[in-house]
């Protein structure tokens, strides 16, 4: 399946991530499936990612964020069962998911309880990117005059000309 793009591009600027995102998930439908895990909005900013991982402990797991991608990744050191294992249903061997995050995301924390990795996620805004209000004055400006082309080729300002 392809998709064409071409006419969000025209009137679009930046997402050019988004269609590459697009093709990967197309192209690789069915990923890894374990751990399973659930992905919560909590409210208009947060969310709150919820993986089972029975068996793991905090100093088996490794969170990581590298390029906008969470890495989740566990590893369980080789412990020698105390006795012969009849049934083996909790899986014990080692994963790595990564959950791609969008421009902003950072992760607050995370915590292990009772088998459930939460890690906390929330969408930051930087103070750069924030709507701003710019004043309109009037009367002298504080704006630098436009340079202007002479002739020749050469730029001078307003003053230059005058003078």
């Amino acid at each position: 399946m392809t998709y064409d793009f071409a006419p969000l591009f025209r009137t679009a600027i930046g997402f050019d991530r988004l269609a590459r995102l697009v093709d990967n998930a197309a192209q690789n439908p069915a990923g890894p499936s374990y751990p399973p895990y659930n992905i919560e909005k909590l409210g208009e900013d947060s969310y709150v990612l919820t993986m089972a991982v029975a068996g793991f402990g905090p100093e088996d797991i490794e969170l990581t964020v590298q390029d906008n991608t969470l890495v989740v990744a566990g590893r369980l050191a080789n412990v020698p069962p105390a006795g012969e294992v009849l049934h083996r249903g909790i899986a014990t061997r080692a994963f790595e998911r990564r959950f791609v995050l969008a421009d902003h995301i950072v992760v607050d924390n995370a915590d292990l309880t009772n088998g459930l990795l939460r890690v906390a996620v929330r969408h930051f805004v930087p103070e750069a990117l924030k709507p701003r209000r710019i004043p309109i004055g009037t009367g002298a400006s504080t704006i630098p005059a436009a340079p202007e082309v002479a002739n020749d080729g050469t730029t001078a300002t307003t003053a230059e000309h005058a003078a």
